[in-house]
């Protein structure tokens, strides 16, 4: 029969962490049995409409690793981890009814697909049940930016100079602590393999720059080792633009896209590791990136769904193509320029590509080829290990003069690649002459 104790439950979607969490929190001290839940939404592996997986094999086996690993920690704290691979409106309505479930935590999410999802799960539950969302993404918290979301600027300096002047970053939420032996569930969950999901398994490249695993604990030795271990964070600003190897940047971008860690937890690492190693311009830069990362899901939640529209927030109405042949020899690494096709063999091969190679592809896709630049991001959403939809469709924009470049550049691809692939190393590691298909 039903448990009569009322159920807190946790769904979970791009925040796949226990720490520094507001919906575990509020659950946690609500009294109440407490369980999480998150759904491989088969949505999320259905083709998009330029004929992509909206999730390939590189991201979905990092989702995998990242949730063995929440399932894991969440069962030493004794909570249950409900994993299914079905439609989260049917798989929300069925655990709120068996579980007797009054409250459902959750990140707020405000992109199209993510709003669509919450109103089928709304709609499919007993409107008794309460709902609520906390803004948990960010490092400057909604209610702490000097100025309401309609003012936002359009210039990333101007809100950057304003947050850093007028705003703080919140500390990090206390620990949960463990929960009565009671609190599990009887029951248990297969995580979902790439087969499950309809995808084949990719062997890791052994040249990859990203060879990592999904999850908590690794992320955390990820910070260990580029902080604390190996002090690269204090040469950040002179090797972030690099392009071979495990340590040019920090890689944290992966992990934070599917909420493995939250900014705030990175912003106070930074901030220990300039007290007790050194505060330079390399620290600083990191902190940059992340307020970088903040105003593009400022820039979404203020533009919403023109982030999507082909003439972006600015409605400019370029001439685009959509030549299939061009967009090919583009993801293929077929194109006249030998440095794009280094970084799309990469990204084919690993589902990682540095910030340098997405400028350039980018550049390259919108401004040289003139395609319709959401086809180059549908194909960044399916490929790439640390997809977030902010970012990917602000930094698109960007490039191809839709969004808040105000300068609209283009860049020079083969100065570029003179310039951060000096002898052409990169691009000889990426030729396809010298891979096996």
């Amino acid at each position: 029969m039903q448990n009569k104790k009322p159920v807190a439950l946790v769904w979970l979607r791009n925040d796949l962490r226990i720490s520094d969490h507001e919906s575990f929190t509020l659950a946690s001290q609500s009294g109440a049995k407490l369980v999480a839940y998150f759904s491989f939404d088969p949505k999320l592996f259905e083709l998009s409409p330029w004929g992509f997986s909206k999730t390939e094999a590189f991201r979905a086996q990092f989702l995998i690793e990242t949730l063995v690993d929440l399932s894991s920690t969440l069962e030493s704290l004794n909570i249950s981890l409900i994993v299914e691979h079905r439609n989260p409106a049917k798989g929300l309505s069925h655990w709120v009814e068996s579980l007797n479930v009054k409250t459902i935590f959750f990140q707020k999410e405000w992109t199209q697909e993510e709003r669509n999802t919450e109103q089928q799960v709304r709609d499919a539950i007993n409107p008794e049940v309460v709902f609520q969302s906390s803004y948990d993404q960010f490092l400057f918290h909604p209610e702490d930016i000097p100025f309401s979301i309609n003012e936002l600027p359009e210039l990333f300096t101007q809100f950057r100079k304003q947050c850093e002047k007028m705003s703080s970053v919140r500390k990090i939420l206390p620990k949960i602590a463990p929960l009565p032996k009671e609190n599990l569930l009887a029951q248990t969950f297969k995580i979902p393999s790439l087969a499950d999901l309809g995808l084949e398994s990719k062997p890791k490249n052994p040249n990859t720059a990203f060879p990592f695993k999904g999850g908590s604990q690794e992320v955390k030795k990820r910070l260990n080792h580029y902080f604390w271990d190996t002090k690269k964070l204090s040469f950040y600003k002179q090797t972030r633009n690099g392009l071979i190897g495990v340590d040019y940047s920090s890689k944290l971008s992966s992990w934070l896209a599917n909420g493995s860690i939250s900014p705030r937890e990175i912003y106070w690492e930074i901030c220990a590791y300039e007290k007790e190693i050194k505060k330079n311009q390399s620290t600083y830069w990191l902190l940059f990136e992340l307020i970088w990362r903040d105003y593009f899901k400022y820039i979404s939640l203020k533009h919403q769904d023109s982030i999507f529209h082909l003439g972006g927030i600015l409605k400019k109405n370029y001439h685009w193509e959509n030549d299939r042949d061009k967009v090919e020899s583009w993801i293929e690494g077929r194109t006249k320029e030998p440095f794009v096709n280094a970084n799309m063999i990469e990204l084919k091969k690993t589902g990682w590509m540095s910030n340098r190679g997405r400028q350039n592809v980018a550049s390259y896709f919108a401004k040289e080829l003139l395609l319709d630049w959401r086809i180059g991001a549908a194909y960044f959403e399916s490929m790439l290990i640390d997809y977030d939809v902010h970012s990917n469709y602000g930094n698109w924009m960007y490039v191809a003069g839709v969004g808040n470049d105000p300068r609209d550049r283009k860049f020079n691809v083969r100065f570029q690649a003179e310039r951060y692939d000096e002898g052409g190393k990169f691009q000889r590691l990426w030729n396809q002459k010298t891979l096996f298909e």
